[in-house]
This record gives structure tokens, sequence and C-alpha cells, in this order.
């Protein structure tokens, strides 16, 4: 039995991994596991998305003063997970295995991960789904890789490859997520992992199309900005005006992260605790402030064509940073990119209204370039995602806009792995 399962295993190494034979295009096999990976993660992802949709909509009758059990409870219930099933780690503790473990995530910590950050997002959470996605498509690409043989710069290539198919996925555009997959690992030297391109873009299609095929979303942008209005001269030195408040956004927000790490690091509690004590404070804020509730996907569309006060606008962006640094500092699980998109439109309408008769769609699209150019340290992959998810294809302002929040951002980075010794390179 064993012998007739290895020799199967043999053939199928050798299918992938040689090229075919008489065959006059660029095309190999390498591109049918590339595919094969990239179906495999849209897959998973589209499985994943639609349990999340359901598990949302069944908790989100639950409103007003009963919130706040809720995600005290469903805190304690992911701590319980991750106590039991092992920590799936952190977007750091990634980073570091594509760059010191040759690019290999572990599969074993998928259950946790999966059945963690469901509750957590469903119930609420200020984070998203697309860090979870990213460890398990990532770590499915490692476990390919290894099964087929693969070694040493060829796993790193396949699990980036899976990472990006994942990001795609849920962001909507293939070189978008293809190019952030390789941004975040390394920023200064985005060509770091360059052999990863062409694997994590082919994954990408592959997985982007069987994600709209399983859960029937709208090809195009995610969110209806209002038009834009025709591109001007102008628009440049606005958009790196914008990109300043963009920016000091993105230094409130990575202080508060440390300040609550280093909070939530002083309890000499399990994990459990401060999961439960994460929820509980989510809970009181979503309960005064509903809009802090979630991830902000649903939600940027509601500030968009809501009216409400620069006031409350003021009071809604502070409590959302502070929201999304309690989830992520408190041990709740999920992603903060889409979370600061929601914010830097909440910026943007906040300076609308500071200063009225001025570009809606450049304004909130270059705070929203800026801060997440600023946290993530992804300004080139940023521009595109944005360009795809807001429609907002005059993406000239939208580079200065980047730029301006990527140079302007601290030197010590949020994700400190992001911080690779030169001689690693």
């Amino acid at each position: 039995m064993k012998y007739s399962r290895s020799k199967q295993i043999y053939r199928l190494q050798h299918t992938v991994k040689n090229p075919l034979k008489f065959n006059p295009f660029v095309y190999n096999k390498n591109f049918l596991l590339w595919t094969m990976l990239g179906i495999i993660g849209g897959l998973i992802a589209g499985v994943y998305w639609i349990i999340l949709e359901h598990a949302t909509e069944a908790l989100t009758i639950i409103q007003g003063i009963y919130i706040i059990p809720l995600m005290t409870t469903a805190g304690l219930a992911a701590g319980l997970i991750i106590y039991k099933l092992g920590d799936p780690g952190e977007i750091d503790v990634m980073v570091d295995n594509i760059h010191f473990r040759g690019g290999r995530l572990e599969p074993k910590n998928n259950p946790a991960m999966i059945l963690s950050s469901l509750i957590c997002i469903a119930a609420g959470g200020s984070l998203g789904p697309e860090a979870p996605l990213v460890q398990v498509v990532g770590s499915t690409g490692t476990y390919i890789a290894r099964k087929l043989g693969y070694k040493g710069e060829d796993i790193r290539s396949i699990t980036i490859a899976g990472m990006a198919s994942a990001f795609t996925a849920l962001f909507g555009a293939p070189l978008g997520g293809s190019l952030f997959a390789l941004e975040i690992l390394d920023h200064k030297h985005v060509t770091r992992y360059y052999k990863a391109f062409m694997p994590a873009l082919v994954a990408s299609c592959a997985s982007y199309l069987i994600f709209v095929l399983i859960t029937h979303l709208q090809i195009g942008p995610a969110w209806d900005f209002p038009a834009a209005e025709d591109a001007k001269l102008g628009d440049i030195f606005y958009a790196v005006a914008y990109s300043l408040a963009g920016a000091a956004t993105g230094w409130i927000f990575i202080l508060l992260v440390r300040n609550f790490k280093w909070i939530f690091r002083r309890i000499k509690l399990p994990v459990y605790y401060k999961l439960t004590i994460g929820g509980f404070i989510l809970g009181v804020i979503a309960y005064y402030i509903p809009l802090t509730r979630y991830f902000g996907h649903g939600q940027l569309t509601e500030v968009l064509t809501g009216s409400f006060s620069i006031q409350f606008l003021c009071l809604l962006l502070v409590m959302k940073l502070i929201a999304i640094a309690i989830t992520a500092t408190s041990g709740w699980r999920g992603g903060f990119i889409i979370p600061l998109l929601f914010a830097g439109t909440v910026l943007g309408l906040i300076i609308n209204q500071l200063f009225p008769g001025q570009n809606l769609t450049l304004i909130t699209v270059c705070c929203m370039a800026a801060l997440n150019a600023s946290v993530t340290r992804t300004p080139v992959s940023i521009i595109i995602l944005l360009g795809a998810m807001t429609g907002f294809h005059n993406i000239t302002p939208i580079i200065f806009a980047s730029l301006t929040g990527y140079f302007l951002a601290p030197k010590s980075p949020l994700i400190r792995s992001q911080m690779v010794p030169e001689r690693s390179a």
C-alpha cells in the first residue's frame, strides 16, 4: 500500500516538474501547478467567504447592549480555540518564515486560524479576512510544494503564489494582489523574490476567477464612489496635500498599536483572557458607535452615502483606529488592510467637510493610499489595488499620494519583520 502511494507521488512529481516534450510554447507544466494552486486558493477563499457571510448575517441581528456580551463571548471562544489548537501567529511570524525558513508556512496552524478568525470577524471584530486567508492558502502552497518534492527557492515561490492568490481573491486585482504579496515581504527591494512574480500572477488569475464563480460577486470596483471629475494638473498638488493627513493618521495608528501591544503584554494571563478582555472593550465601543463594528467592507458604503456631522466623523475615525488597534493587539485574528481603507475614507470625508467643494473621490482615495502605504509599506501595489477597488482610474494622483505616505512613514515599521538585515537579502 505504501509502495503504491509512493509510486503515485513520484509520478505526479515527474509530471509536474518536467516540461512538456515537443512543446513549442513558453507554457510548461509549472504553469499547471501555479494554476492548480490558484484554483485551490480560490476554492478556499470562496468557501471561507460564504461561511463568513452567513455567520455575519446570523450575528448581525444582535444589536444594542447585547453586542457587549456577544463580542466578549466571541473573544473567549476564539481564545479557547487558539489555546487548545495552537497559536497560528501574526503577520510578523508569516513574513519571518518567508525570509528565514525557506518560505515555508506550517499548515498545522490552519484549523486554529480558520475557526478563530471566523468567530472574530463574524462577531464584529475590526480586522478583515485577508491575513487569515493569506496564512491558510500560503501554507497550502508550502504543503503542495513539499509533497511534490520541490526544494529551496521553488518552495518559497509557490508559497508566495498561494499568498498572492488569497490577496487577489479578496481585492479583485490579480496584478495588485501579486505585487502586494511581494512588496509586503520587503518594501525596500520589491524584486527580491522576483522569481515568485509569475507564479503569483498565474495563481492570482485562477484564484480570482474561481472566487467570483463561487461567491457570485460582481467583477469591478468593490465600492461605488462618486464619479470623479476630469483630471487636472492641480490634482497632483492636492493629492500630496491630502496625503499629509493620511500619513499623520498612519503615525497615530502605529502609536496606538504599539501602546496597546505594550498594555496587553503586561497582562500575564492565558491568551483566552486577553481575547475576552479585547472583546468586551470592542463590544462597548460598538455599542456606542455601531459603525466601528466589523472590518469596514460594508460600512464604507454607509459612510459614503450617509450624511454625518464633522464632529461625528472625527469621533468615528478616532474610535475606529482604536478598535482596529485593540483587535490586533488583544489576539483577535484578521488583517488591517481593508479596515484602514475604511479609516482613510472617513478621513477623506472629514477633509471634504473642512474644505467643501473639493473632489470627494480624489480626497478619499488619496487618504486611503497614503494611510495604507504609511502603515503597510506597500506604496506600489496599493496604487493598483485602489484603482481596481474604487474605480478611480486616474492613478497619477494616487502615485503621488502613496509615495508621500510611504516616505513620511515612521522609520521603524509596524510589521517589525519587514526590517530585514541587508546580509540576509
